[in-house]
């Protein structure tokens, strides 16, 4: 009798088991879809002057959120920013979303409220409506997907598949804080459950607890760049942590690049906290995850123009394939990056 083969998840990893989902689905099946699976967001075409952007994304309780320490609006928030940053990083616009939610019966009607109600905030914010969705019960825990819809001109559609040599890098905001807030968290999380009684040490970390619990999706430089007349040629959000997101950039794109330590943009606050935690700082802001910030590449001619908007650092530049992804260090070392962020499997 032959035996079954199996293939544990973890030999592919999350971005290997997406290219092996999507084999076959590579014939399309209909014109009008121009991009799938292997961006931010699938990019649908129905003979307009802009492009139609589609996204999704899954959290679970246990796996993306701890409800000890994050707050059911905080996560209602979240989660419609990390979609709407899905569309930013297309150098799209988002417009509207899908909700669907899992829950069980030790949630309240209260509780459910207070999700809606950062949802209703993002919505807000973000200027989106809230078209639909579903809702189901859960054996477990929490479960909350929400699918989005965005648009973008055609000429301004911005994959991360159009990095070329000799562009420069740069990022939005600063690195590291998500991942160092989510450690202070945890670290209180486990005080409390020592000792119950125990006063939460916070102080001074509001700026890095906020980028965890309720990240904000750059769309903010999406408009800037717009009214710079600037189109960046490859674009990426940082989800994963940075080093991961230019190893995907640079694959989807057929490049190399090369970032400076000097010039990656990292809040005191994030090095004071590092160093508080013994955690190295470059190793978070490298490999952390869940910034939510933009990482993209420009021409140079664009140069001058980018260097007007504050909220943006150039890290580097980007390089000829053979030559990989490097970060050269403030003594001149180079060492290749290394994808060493969130693993979902």
């Amino acid at each position: 009798m032959p035996t079954t083969q199996r293939t544990e998840l973890n030999q592919l990893g999350e971005f290997g088991l997406i290219d092996r989902i999507k084999q076959p689905f590579e014939q399309k099946q209909h014109t009008e879809t121009r991009k799938g699976i292997g961006d931010d967001a699938a990019v649908i075409d129905y003979g307009q002057d802009f492009y139609t952007l589609h996204s999704t994304d899954l959290l679970i309780e246990g796996v993306h959120f701890d409800l000890s320490y994050m707050p059911l609006k905080y996560l209602g928030y979240k989660a419609v920013a990390v979609n709407v940053s899905d569309i930013a990083a297309m150098n799209g616009i988002p417009q509207q979303i899908l909700v669907s939610i899992a829950v069980s019966n030790r949630f309240s009607v209260e509780a459910i409220d207070e999700i809606y109600e950062g949802i209703a905030e993002a919505c807000q914010n973000y200027r989106l409506d809230l078209i639909g969705g579903d809702t189901t019960t859960s054996r477990a825990g929490l479960v909350l997907n929400i699918s989005i819809i965005g648009k973008v001109k055609k000429n301004k559609i911005t994959y991360r598949s159009g990095a070329r040599e000799n562009d420069i890098l740069c990022v939005t905001g600063d690195l590291g804080a998500a991942y160092l807030g989510l450690q202070i968290l945890e670290r209180e999380k486990q005080v409390f459950l020592a000792n119950p009684h125990a006063e939460p040490q916070l102080e001074g970390k509001d700026y890095i607890v906020q980028k965890q619990l309720k990240p904000e999706a750059r769309t903010d430089i999406v408009y800037e760049l717009d009214e710079l007349g600037i189109i960046p040629t490859a674009m990426i959000d940082i989800s994963d942590g940075l080093a991961s997101e230019i190893l995907h950039l640079c694959k989807q794109s057929n490049v190399g690049a090369v970032i400076f330590e000097d010039k990656l943009p990292i809040e005191d606050i994030s090095w004071l906290t590092a160093q508080e935690l013994n955690l190295p700082i470059m190793t978070c802001a490298l490999n952390g995850g869940e910034d939510y910030e933009l990482l993209f590449s420009i021409a140079q001619k664009d140069f001058e123009k980018v260097n007007k908007i504050a909220d943006v650092s150039p890290i580097g530049y980007i390089t000829s394939a053979d030559k990989k992804a490097t970060l050269r260090t403030k003594s001149g070392t180079v060492y290749p990056l290394e994808a060493q962020g969130w693993k979902h499997f």
